[in-house]
């Protein structure tokens, strides 16, 4: 083998373009909910994707749904979707998995939390803080799932 053909078989992983592939907010009830001093139950939905766009190429999606009610009374719903562009080529197919579920989003991952707390903070809110996120305890316990899945269905 040669040293170009060597090269030319290394793994490569490369971050193309890193965007906010969508962004919604919504203040239900605005101007009135400005108006209230009691502090909001936050929930956080977290889920990611990975698509196949061509040969190598790679598109991963974070997407975060925030909550942030008083009571039942919504008081904002921010909804963003952090993506990347990635290439990757020559990697060993059990790497590919780990590298788009668990690698991927944990780059992403602090520019959603810099947009979601921006958000809020634009609309008015104190700054929406996500807790760090480990990716790859998500990807175990997705994996143990369809293990578990597939068990019961066979």
């Amino acid at each position: 083998m040669t040293e170009t053909e060597q090269a030319t078989n290394q793994p490569v992983f490369n971050i193309e373009k890193i965007y906010v592939k969508d962004i919604s907010l919504e203040i239900p009830h605005a101007p009135h909910i400005f108006l209230e001093r009691e502090n909001p139950q936050i929930e956080v939905q977290l889920n990611t994707q990975a698509t196949a766009i061509e040969g190598g190429i790679y598109e991963v999606t974070i997407t975060n749904t925030v909550t942030a009610k008083i009571g039942e009374k919504v008081m904002f719903l921010i909804e963003a979707k952090q993506a990347g562009i990635f290439r990757l080529n020559n990697l060993p197919n059990e790497d590919m998995e780990p590298v788009l579920a668990v690698m991927c989003p944990n780059i992403l991952f602090p520019y959603l939390r810099e947009v979601v707390s921006d958000v809020a903070v634009r609309a008015g809110f104190a700054p929406v803080l996500l807790s760090p996120v480990n990716f790859d305890v998500l990807y175990q316990q997705h994996k143990q799932e369809q293990a578990a899945a597939a068990t019961t269905t066979h």
